[in-house]
């Protein structure tokens, strides 16, 4: 073997052994790391009680908050307990009963009669009833004695509304599909179609809509007076298409009633044209400027406030005393909602004395950045200038904080001018809000919409 052989030979041993000592450090290494890993799931399996355990290992172990602990089984099984009301499926009455009953005897043939019910199954079938078209026939009839002509006169108003040639539970059925059950009307024309044979145009089931609004809009007048007397008003607006042109959706519910408007404005004089100079109401609203016309005592919703508390830290997550002041403001309306929780049982006086406390206190901290120059001073300047407006609540317990009613009352409407894009005429607009108007306020007051319908339509 020459000189310069062994010498390559040795270089390499030297790298082969080079490489085992960092694999066995590497080993070493990863053996240490699982060994830790191994102690750290037996201190969790003490902790939680995992399987595995002897019994009694972690039970002194205090468990995380979102874990129940182990609940340990008793050594004789506990009875039932007897329930007042048997919480099974119950029978309907039956609207037809089919009889099975065998005539002879399987085994040898004797003829049966008589017999007792051995086994009873209920099976609910919703009938596909075809279109019922009703032909009136109006016969003339010639008087022998004087020969008159008598052909009878015949009041269909209960039956249909004015011409149309769809009676009024069919319009009421088509106008509740609409609203209630929130159908395009694509998907009416196959639903009518396809389980009743009824065919229509599109252009016809608007006409429907036009008629029902038409019916309806002759009695808007009361609940737009019922609105203005009610104790608290919840008010809301947003964004409406009608041709393509930007316009709003105003919405203003109470407890009972449901009044929508559409308007091109956004003033306060739309605020003024439903609720009227006169309202002496409560109204619960955001803090959009539309709303301060009123003089009336009002309620500045804490939800949207919080929303842009919150919004305010997330875009300065760095600075400390901001998140301090978003954590005070935070406290003090829980602590508001607490107190008033209890000042239901309390005297008026005392009411308006929390209130007043409650509305020191936030000034407190809104006084020290009204100028200054940090994030939350355009905050701080809405709490100052609403300041009378945030804690009525809690002198009037019976008021909410947040204004998540009108929130609730608009969001069909919102997810249909996403649908749809919006209306395309001033009649398209006045039918829809007419028609939202009059079936939210039904079910607000515990009415079948349907037939609440059925009956607008049938009277006189």
């Amino acid at each position: 073997m020459s000189r310069e052989t062994a010498s390559l030979q040795q270089a390499s041993r030297e790298q082969l052994l080079m490489v085992i000592a960092e694999q066995e450090g590497t080993i070493a290494a990863q053996a240490g790391l699982i060994e830790q890993l191994r102690r750290r799931i037996e201190e969790l399996e003490v902790k939680l009680g995992g399987p595995g355990l002897p019994a009694g290992a972690g039970s002194g172990a205090a468990l995380p908050a979102f874990i129940k602990p182990r609940r340990k089984k008793a050594d004789t099984p506990q009875p039932r307990k007897h329930r007042s009301e048997a919480f099974v499926r119950r029978r309907d009455g039956p609207t037809r009963q089919v009889t099975h009953a065998l005539d002879h005897c399987q085994r040898c043939g004797t003829t049966l009669v008589g017999g007792s019910v051995k086994r009873r199954r209920q099976v609910l079938h919703v009938p596909i009833v075809p279109v019922e078209v009703v032909e009136h026939l109006h016969i003339e009839r010639r008087c022998p004695l004087c020969g008159k002509r008598n052909v009878p006169k015949v009041d269909l108003s209960g039956q249909v509304v004015g011409k149309n040639r769809l009676s009024s539970a069919t319009m009421a059925m088509i106008a509740s599909l609409r609203e209630v059950g929130r159908l395009p009307l694509e998907q009416i024309r196959w639903l009518l179609a396809t389980f009743h044979g009824l065919k229509l145009s599109r252009g016809e089931l608007v006409r429907v809509l036009d008629t029902v609004a038409d019916e309806a809009n002759g009695t808007m007048h009361e609940p737009r007076e019922q609105l203005r007397e009610s104790v608290v008003v919840h008010a809301d607006e947003t964004g409406w298409r009608e041709d393509g042109l930007n316009g709003y959706l105003w919405s203003f519910s109470s407890e009972r009633v449901h009044y929508l408007v559409e308007r091109q404005s956004r003033a306060s004089e739309v605020v003024r044209e439903v609720l009227g100079e006169e309202f002496s109401g409560v109204l619960v609203s955001d803090f959009y400027s539309a709303y301060n016309c009123l003089d009336g005592p009002h309620q500045r919703c804490w939800v949207h406030l919080l929303r842009d508390v919150h919004e305010l830290v997330e875009r300065h997550p760095g600075n400390e005393a901001l998140s301090q002041w978003t954590r005070a403001v935070n406290e003090l309306y829980l602590e508001a909602k607490a107190t008033s929780q209890r000042a239901k049982g309390l005297a008026k006086a005392e009411r308006v004395a929390a209130r007043q406390a409650l509305e020191e206190r936030l000034l407190g901290l809104a006084l020290p950045y009204l100028k200054a120059a940090v994030p939350q001073r355009v905050l701080c300047q809405r709490l100052d200038r609403f300041l009378a407006e945030l804690f009525t609540f809690v002198e009037l317990p019976m008021l909410p904080s947040d204004n998540n009613a009108a929130e609730r009352a608009l969001r069909p409407q919102v997810v249909a001018r996403k649908i749809s894009g919006g209306t395309r005429s001033p009649k398209g607009s006045q039918t829809k809000t007419t028609l939202a108007s009059i079936f939210s306020t039904w079910q607000l007051r515990g009415l079948n919409p349907f037939l609440a319908c059925q009956q607008l339509l049938n009277s006189p």
